[in-house]
């Protein structure tokens, strides 16, 4: 009896040794967190009080905050773990949840973000609501709002990742989305932004050439993604992104902008040619500390046009936050100082 008592603590003993052993290896193989320098990917933003929220790629929508927009602290995630339906939905899938897009709308935070698998249209963009981005309310509290749309291999040539949401100036909500495929897609949502609208509306607002003797599940060669749509004077501007993200010191992101005086398009560039046949304007690109830029959103916070994305540094290739003014030319084309 004394013997099994014996192995039975030596086991436990070894089991707990093992178990920190791993919890410091997972902190060692996990970055400390850069309060001035964050790692972060797909970042959008929005301003509550005096207090601005980022949310971005990771395990269940990770949020950060910041009262200055300079110094960041972390800020959990959204989801605990993967609502049950995406999971059904998708199968594999483990919850980490890629480029959301926030919006404050009929006096509620609305929360649209991508399940998907890297490198394929098997994918969706889900929706979650909250009446606060304050911890400390009571009213705190995220409410799972279900499927907006799904693509599925073989059946659509778009890919249902990277939403972002405008209010046009009827009050009308559509949702731009895409990557590579077919290029970048918009589609008209209820007043709410709980579905689709019926009957259904959707737009091709920007493409880029693809070799069409690929397979419709390959991902083809129109690199073009992270679209979203900012309204200033008069304007439409959508902002995309160009080439490729996430290959650290070999990405070559870049940003591309186009114009409409009307929300479905066309958007042209400066030299007056559609985005939706191949134009763009670049106003972002690689320089002497980032090797990429892209997957941005803009903003008017306090009086001053901002832009927030994620950029891969040429030292090492860490994809890190940075945020820049936009500034404006005579002709009303943005434009950002890297």
């Amino acid at each position: 009896m004394k013997t099994i008592k014996f192995f039975t603590l030596l086991l436990a003993a070894i089991t707990l040794f093992g178990s920190n052993i791993e919890a410091q290896n997972q902190q060692r193989r996990r970055p400390s967190f850069d309060a001035t320098n964050p790692t972060v990917h797909d970042p959008v933003m929005i301003k509550e009080g005096d207090t601005y929220y980022l949310f971005c790629t990771g395990m269940g929508v990770s949020m950060m905050k910041s009262k200055d927009m300079r110094t960041w602290e972390e800020y959990g995630s959204i989801f605990e773990e993967a609502p049950k339906w995406t999971v059904a939905s998708l199968p594999g899938f483990r919850g980490h949840m890629w480029a959301p897009d926030v919006i404050f709308h009929n006096g509620e935070y609305h929360v649209f973000y991508s399940c998907s698998a890297f490198a394929k249209n098997t994918s969706l963009i889900g929706h979650v609501t909250n009446k606060t981005l304050d911890r400390n309310s009571p009213d705190y509290k995220w409410v799972d709002q279900g499927k907006i749309i799904q693509s599925i291999p073989n059946r659509d040539m778009w890919n249902a990742i990277d939403p972002n949401i405008v209010i046009d100036e009827e009050g009308t909500p559509w949702m731009n989305f895409g990557s590579f495929w077919d290029g970048i897609k918009m589609v008209k949502l209820t007043k709410d932004m709980m579905s689709v609208a019926q009957p259904e509306e959707w737009y091709s607002l920007c493409r880029r050439a693809r070799t069409h003797t690929l397979d419709d599940k390959d991902p083809g060669d129109g690199a073009v993604e992270a679209p979203f749509i900012f309204k200033k004077n008069g304007y439409y501007y959508l902002l995309v992104s160009f080439d490729y993200c996430c290959r650290g010191l070999n990405s070559d992101y870049k940003i591309a902008v186009g114009r409409s005086e009307n929300v479905e398009g066309p958007y042209l560039d400066k030299d007056g040619v559609s985005l939706a046949i191949g134009g763009g304007t670049i106003i972002a690109d690689r320089n002497k500390d980032y090797v990429g830029v892209g997957h941005c959103a803009a903003y008017t916070f306090d009086g001053k046009d901002i832009l927030a994305t994620h950029a891969y540094e040429s030292k090492n290739g860490a994809s890190k936050l940075v945020i820049r003014e936009i500034k404006w030319d005579k002709d009303g084309w943005p434009s950002i100082d890297f």
